[in-house]
Parts: C-alpha cells; sequence; structure tokens
C-alpha cells in the first residue's frame, strides 16, 4: 500500500449482532511505562470558537490525553478577529507577528512535533497564506491535517495548499478521496499520506425513545440536521421535501440545530435564517420544524443526535472532505441520508446509507418516506451504521493519531528547515547586563572568563537582525551590548580594550587587532541593519570617531572585518567618504596579499590556514562591489571557490578547517571543527551568490549549515533550534559539550544568513529550483 491506513476496517462477516466484540477486539492496550514521552504543539481553531474545525482539534487533544498521556499536547489557539483570548498561546489569524511570536514560541518550547489542522478561511491572507511564513519558520516536524482538499482550487489555493504540503512530516486525511487528489494534484510522496477516519464517540446502540423522552419528543419521528447555517448546507432541499414526508407521516418533525455562521451574521444578520423559516411557512410545514439557533457543545450534540431517526446532510457542494457530524451520526446508529459529497460517498458505501442526488427534494422524500414505512428496513440500516462506526471510535482514532505521530518523530536528526527560526534563549542565558559571558561549561555561563569585546560585538549584530522578538527585550539586549562596544573604546590608546573580567575591570589596554577590527565592522552593520533609529545614530558616531585610527591596522583578518564594516556603512551612506578609504584599503591589501601567497595548488592570501578563513574572500569580494572594481571581485570568488574545495569532504558533507591545524603552513586538519568557521562560510558564499547567481555557492551555504545539525564527520549535532544554543564544536569524540558565545552567535547569525539567502533563491537569474521552504538534511 502505498499510503497507510491507520484504523483498520471491520473483517468481512463481523454483522450487526457482535459490533461489541468488534470494538473490544480492537481497543488499543493501556499506554505502558514503556511508551516514550512525547511533546506535540497543536494548531488549529479552538473552543470557545464555534466551528467544526475547534471541535476537531478539541477532540483530538482530549482523546490523545485519554488513551496516550505519555503525549503532552500544548494547544495554540488560532483566533478570529472578533474572538476574545484564550491563552498566552493564541494565534491571531490576521496578524503577522502573532504568527512570529507563535513560531518563536513552539520552536523554544522544544516540542517533538507540530500538528497543524488547515483549512481555508481560518489563516489570515489571501486564500490563508499567512500559514506559509508560519510553518516555514517552525522547526519540528511538521503534522498536517488537510480538512479540505479541493479538487478545482484556485491557483493561490493550490499554492498554499502546495506549499503545506511540501513542508509536513506527515499528512493526515480522512478520506481515499483526499489521499489521491494530494498525490495527483499537489504533489504530495504518498509514504507521507496517512488515511485516519474522522474519530466519533462510543455510545450504546438504539437509544431514540430515552433520548427523545428527555427533549419532550416522544412518539415523534425525528429527522435532524446540525451545523453552522448557511447556503452551503442546503436545507432548502430537505424543507421542500417535508410536505410529501408529513402527508404520509404526520408525526414527523424536522429539527435543524445549529447557529448560523458569524460571518453570515456579519454580512447578512439572519435574513438566510428567516428565509428559510418563511419557505416552511409557505409550504405549510412550518409546525413540523424545530429551530434551536445554538452552536451546541459535542455532549449536548451527541445527546440530541441520540434523539433522531434519520440524520440528514443534503449539502450541495459535492467537495468536502470531511463532516464531524457525519461520522458522529453514523457511530451513534443513524440513519443517514445525504447528497454524494466526498465524505459521504465513502463512509456510506455498502448500503451503510443513502445517497440522494443533490438539490433533489423528492428523492429525500423518497428515501425518508420508504424507511419511515418499512421499520425494520430503518433498524437494518442504523445497525448497518453502528458497526460502521465501530470502526472510527474514540479509542481506535487516538491510537492511530498517536502512532502518527511517532512516525513524524525521526530515530536520526530530522530535516531542519532553512526557513525555521532558532530561539534566543540560549543566547539570553548566556548574558548579563554587563554583556554576554566568553565560555560556558556545558550551557553554564562560565564567570571566570568574563566577557570579551568579539562576542559583544557578534551579539549586538544579531539584535541588528533579530526577528519576533519583543520590542522591550530587543532594546534591552540592543543597548547591553552596545553599551559594552562604548564602553571597550579606550579614547587615550585610541583603540578598543577585549578582554574583561567578570567584576567589570578590564585586562588589557589595547585589545587584539581583530576584536578592534570586528568591533567596528558591528558598528557599520548596526547602522546599516539595526530597527531603532537612535541606536544607528549611536553606531554612527562611534564608528566615525574610531573609523580613522582602525584604518591602520594590517592583519589580514582584521583588514577584512574593517572592510566589511566600511561596506556595511557605504550601503547606508555611500557618499560616506571615509570608509570609501577603508574599502579601498581593504581590496588593496588583500588583493596584494593573494598575488604573494598564491600558488597553483594554493590560491589563497596566505601560506597558512588559520580562522575565518572565508571571510578574506568575502571582504575582497563586498569591497570589489562597492569600489567598482571587477577584478577584486573575481580574485574574492576564486579564492572561495578553493576555500570551498578544502572544506568539503567526499561526500559531500561540510569539513571546516580545524584548529588543530591552524598555523600549520600548506596543511589542513580535520580537527577540531569550529562553528565560527561554518558561519564564514555561509556568510562569504551568500556574499558570492548575491553577486553571481551561482548555485554552486548556494550548495555550499547549505552543506555549511547542514553541519550543525550532523551532517559533519562525527554526525555530532550541535545545534538547537529550541534554545538556539550551539555546542563548541566537532572533535574526534564527537561533539564538544561546551556551549560558548562564539558557537551560539555563529549559529545565530549563520540561521539568519541561510534564512536571507534562501529569500534570494526565487529571485535568482538562474532559476532556482529552491525557494524558503527548502529544507537541509541534518
Amino acid at each position: 500500500m502505498e499510503y497507510q491506513t491507520l484504523i483498520t476496517p471491520l473483517q468481512p462477516g463481523n454483522g450487526p449482532a457482535n459490533v461489541r466484540s468488534i470494538f473490544e477486539s480492537h481497543a488499543p492496550v493501556a499506554t505502558s511505562d514503556s511508551s516514550p514521552e512525547r511533546r506535540i504543539a497543536l494548531i488549529g481553531t479552538y473552543p470557545p470558537r464555534k466551528c467544526g474545525i475547534a471541535t476537531f482539534t478539541a477532540d483530538l487533544c482530549e482523546q490523545l490525553g485519554t488513551y496516550h498521556p505519555n503525549i503532552t499536547i500544548d494547544v495554540y489557539p488560532l483566533l478570529g478577529a472578533q474572538d476574545d483570548a484564550v491563552s498566552a498561546n493564541d494565534i491571531r489569524a490576521d496578524d503577522p507577528e502573532s504568527y512570529a511570536r507563535a513560531a518563536r514560541r513552539i520552536n523554544e518550547s522544544g516540542v517533538d512535533a507540530i500538528w497543524l489542522q488547515h483549512e481555508f478561511g481560518i489563516f489570515g491572507g489571501a486564500d490563508g497564506d499567512m500559514v506559509c511564513d508560519f510553518v516555514n519558520r517552525l522547526a519540528a516536524p511538521l503534522i498536517l491535517t488537510c480538512h479540505t482538499v479541493l479538487a478545482e482550487p484556485s491557483s493561490r489555493q493550490e499554492t498554499v495548499l502546495c506549499h503545506l504540503v511540501s513542508r509536513a512530516s506527515q499528512i493526515m486525511v480522512m478520506s481515499r478521496h483526499s489521499v489521491d487528489l494530494l498525490a495527483t494534484r499537489y504533489r504530495a510522496s504518498r509514504s507521507t499520506l496517512t488515511l485516519i477516519e474522522h474519530g466519533a464517540p462510543d455510545r450504546p446502540f438504539g437509544r431514540q425513545e430515552q433520548f427523545k423522552e428527555n427533549l419532550g419528543l416522544q412518539g415523534r419521528k425525528v429527522l435532524m440536521t446540525f451545523g453552522l447555517l448557511g447556503p452551503g448546507k442546503g436545507l432548502e432541499t430537505a424543507i421542500a421535501a417535508l410536505p410529501r414526508i408529513v402527508e404520509r407521516h404526520p408525526d414527523v418533525l424536522y429539527r435543524i440545530v445549529g447557529a448560523t455562521h458569524p460571518n453570515l451574521v456579519t454580512t447578512q444578520g439572519e435574513r438566510y435564517r428567516e428565509r428559510l423559516m418563511n419557505l416552511a411557512a409557505q409550504l405549510g410545514v412550518d409546525d413540523h420544524i424545530a429551530w434551536d439557533n445554538r452552536f451546541l457543545d459535542t455532549p449536548e450534540l451527541l445527546d440530541q443526535l441520540e434523539a433522531c431517526d434519520i440524520y440528514i446532510t443534503p449539502y450541495p457542494g459535492l467537495q468536502q472532505s470531511t463532516s464531524g457530524t457525519l461520522s458522529y451520526a453514523v457511530a451513534l446508529g443513524k440513519a443517514l441520508i445525504s447528497t454524494p459529497y466526498v465524505h459521504a460517498r465513502e463512509l456510506l458505501a455498502d448500503d451503510v446509507g443513502r445517497l440522494v442526488p443533490p438539490g433533489s427534494s423528492d428523492a429525500i422524500a423518497d428515501e425518508v418516506i420508504a424507511l419511515f414505512d418499512a421499520p425494520s428496513a430503518l433498524s437494518a440500516l442504523q445497525r448497518r451504521a453502528y458497526a460502521r462506526g465501530r470502526e472510527s471510535i474514540w479509542p481506535r482514532f487516538a491510537e492511530a493519531a498517536a502512532q502518527l505521530v511517532e512516525r513524524a518523530i525521526p530515530p536520526l536528526p530530522e530535516r531542519v528547515p532553512i526557513s525555521a527560526v532558532p530561539g534566543l534563549r540560549g543566547v539570553f542565558a548566556m548574558s548579563d547586563s554587563t554583556g554576554i559571558f566568553q565560555h560556558s561549561i556545558g550551557m553554564v555561563p562560565d564567570r571566570n572568563h568574563g566577557y570579551c569585546l568579539d562576542d559583544n560585538a557578534r551579539a549586538l549584530m544579531l539584535m541588528n537582525v533579530a526577528e519576533a522578538l519583543d520590542p522591550a527585550e530587543h532594546q534591552r539586549w540592543s543597548l547591553t551590548y552596545a553599551s559594552f562596544i562604548q564602553h571597550a573604546w579606550n579614547p587615550d590608546r585610541r583603540q578598543f580594550r577585549n578582554f574583561m573580567h567578570f567584576e567589570r575591570t578590564w585586562c588589557e589596554e589595547v585589545g587584539s587587532e581583530d576584536s578592534n577590527g570586528r568591533a567596528l565592522w558591528a558598528l557599520g552593520d548596526t547602522v546599516e541593519r539595526h530597527s531603532d533609529p537612535d541606536i544607528r545614530a549611536w553606531a554612527v558616531q562611534l564608528y566615525n570617531q574610531v573609523c580613522e585610527a582602525l584604518g591602520n591596522l594590517d592583519s589580514p583578518r582584521t583588514v577584512a572585518f574593517v572592510g566589511l564594516g566600511a561596506c556595511a556603512m557605504l550601503r547606508s551612506d555611500p557618499d560616506h567618504e571615509p570608509s570609501r578609504k577603508l574599502a579601498e584599503h581593504c581590496g588593496t591589501v588583500l588583493s596584494y596579499l593573494l598575488g604573494g601567497g598564491r600558488r597553483p595548488d594554493w590560491v589563497w592570501f596566505e601560506t597558512i590556514l588559520a580562522y575565518d578563513n572565508p571571510r578574506l574572500s568575502q571582504a575582497l569580494i563586498e569591497t570589489g562591489v562597492a569600489m567598482n572594481r571587477p577584478d577584486w571581485i573575481e580574485e574574492g570568488l576564486d579564492t572561495l571557490r578553493w576555500i570551498c574545495g578544502m572544506q568539503i569532504s567526499s561526500n559531500g558533507h561540510f569539513r571546516p578547517v580545524g584548529s588543530e591545524g591552524f598555523g600549520q603552513a600548506h596543511t589542513a586538519l580535520p580537527f577540531d571543527q569550529q562553528p565560527l568557521e561554518a558561519q564564514a562560510a555561509i556568510d562569504a558564499c551568500a556574499a558570492a551568490y548575491e553577486v553571481t547567481g551561482n548555485r554552486f555557492f548556494r550548495s555550499h551555504a547549505e552543506a555549511a549549515y547542514a553541519w550543525f545539525f550532523g551532517r559533519n564527520d562525527r554526525g555530532a549535532v550541535l545545534a538547537d533550534m529550541a534554545t538556539g544554543r550551539c555546542r563548541d564544536g566537532v572533535t574526534p569524540r564527537g561533539a564538544n559539550a561546551n556551549s560558548g558565545a562564539e558557537s551560539v552567535l555563529a549559529f545565530q547569525l549563520s540561521s539568519w544568513r541561510i534564512r536571507s539567502l534562501a529569500g534570494t533563491w526565487n529571485n535568482g537569474t538562474e532559476g532556482s529550483m529552491c525557494d524558503g521552504s527548502r529544507e537541509v538534511l541534518a
């Protein structure tokens, strides 16, 4: 079988007489202590919102909790514009920032999987397209329930659902027709598709008279339809059938239960219901209709369903993939009369119910009269429905749902979406009111080593691009890291200090050249990218104060960092003359170094390889662009291709130059591998791709990012999307257990850069096959 069916059908020969034994033979065994603990985020409309998806989401949550308590569920209710707040996890359907906050919250919560309910009309944007950006940000495996799969979607509807399908690890549908549509029209892999029929309650058979008495309906033959009222329900057709039915069976009562759809109330008030009532009066059957203008909660709905003899769904549209109330009615042993929409065709097959053409009042009347004329036929149809309903009662539905969760959670590191946004808890846990600590012991900040300018410069650069962060928190940490940089400037020596003790005393009067260069780079980056104009103004002021002094430093990497800062400033202010001088100096120095160190098998600036190697190529490319020097650009691209070749394994995974080989002439050793090297490769390849559109650079950036998630020489998973932490590297024995600031920030900034790069793929000159939904193998 190409797709999974997780609710086992009844075996041939199982008839109405043994329906209880059928249930007992298929009931799941209670969860054992060996069942793994799981945690999922469940996303969809949710009570008190009144709609079918909300009921389904609540049912799923309740039944998994009842039968599989090893699965912890975090509910993220999707709210409409008029809905009151439900919880801290609320997602406002029309608010992009709400989606961003929820995605970050989910990612930081460390859930094993995310289960999203999709229906057109519940998400914001054109045809609910806000859901696309939302799922792009989610890190854990995605389980998708497709409540409606349109055979003839609009172009935008097809785009939205195709995007969701492309992001989902597992897809649940409730009809075989939907399986085929998703595979053929929406390009879903059949291996991801699972058919789980809509769940239903398990209640005893044949209690109509008891529940009729409860509702004061003794002696009546009861028809019923339930749901939010609107033109799509086809109630006009059922009402028009009543005159013939009443003529033959005067004791018939048609109960129409359900509030008018809130969207219809907003635009038209109760005019639709009033038209139906007028129609009933015109036909002389208004005394045979009972209106219950409420959306019932599930227990009361079930009680009212039990009081009916025949349940009718006269829907005119035939694309409806599922109907919860139809499943409920079958499971309760009601006789069913329905138009042949998708769910009804499948659920009522094999004479479980009666199908009638859409819009045919005579067909409905014929079937109702025939059943009431022959009580034995009515009872037999009800028993067949009840037997069919045993296949999807709640215990079996919950078992299938739990299996689906297990299949979505891989035993090996899951593929991580490039567009997923890591949490920031790991960054802030390493920070205090002074700045960010340098090192950690495991994940615990190590105060013995204090702080350094390098890491606070990187931390400020992260704040320049941080997404979905509370504005007050964003400002707080931006000011903390900026203040450290400001305090590090030593005006007497006209350079920055670098290392600071935990007690806030400096370890030196002047820091390393590289730390000075990185500080200038951070200032230029802040001018270019930070969202707060006051912080940008501060960065301009300090940049102008220090740029002349730092332009005289001559270490190759320092020159590169200064050049990158100058290019960032020039992107904000192309006429900034000091930055033009710095960019000119950077390009000249690096081009000169390349001429001195280059040989046929060593296309590099030095005879050694050290840390942050691709930064030299990146700086030459960016200064070439800034100064309109195609020769510098080409030299930068040549050296980047070479270092990329030096940092890739034979099977294609990223292998950065290890620290054990730093400084050894014409040598590159594999260990210890540092996160900083992956970040430098990604940034440099992004710069090259923006200039050339060459797929080679994009592929190498992807490989470098995958390195964080286990695509490395030891299969060591370094990065944690939930917290945003990152281990300190890959050693011959696996992952370094520590999680210092440099590593955490290298991962965070790599994640931002790869998402930024992914955003250019759709606009590339090569007609890229990738888009923001592309996934990188872990």
